[in-house]
């Protein structure tokens, strides 16, 4: 997934959908997205309002995707050992195959499929 899909995927499912699955790349494309903007002066608090709750979507899904509910975003609130699991959580590959959440979003499914 491009960077510009990635930002137009995780904006199109912002408010609506906290269900389902998101690639690493929709994640990491989005975040680096509210980052650039959170550099520029003047912008970073409007888009810190705008880009929380299309951040926090694409967080769930993307942990969804690693077959963790999105209830482990508040292990983020234990100041450093909580944000180092979950950058490993969003680091590591998707659940093979179908999960709970939903089919893979890599178009892969399968027992046979190998990580």
């Amino acid at each position: 997934m491009s960077f510009s899909e990635s930002i137009v995927s995780a904006w199109n499912k912002a408010y609506r959908c906290f269900e389902g699955r998101a690639r690493r790349s929709e994640y990491w494309f989005f975040t680096l997205f509210a980052l650039i903007l959170g550099l520029i002066p003047l912008v970073n608090i409007i888009s810190g309002i705008v880009l929380f709750i299309p951040g926090l979507s694409v967080a769930v899904r993307r942990l969804h995707d690693t077959g963790r509910t999105g209830w482990w975003l508040l292990i983020g609130c234990i100041p450093i050992i909580g944000t180092i699991i979950l950058i490993i959580f969003f680091i590591i590959d998707s659940d093979p195959g179908d999960n709970e959440y939903g089919p893979n979003p890599k178009g892969v499914s399968g027992p046979e499929v190998v990580a």
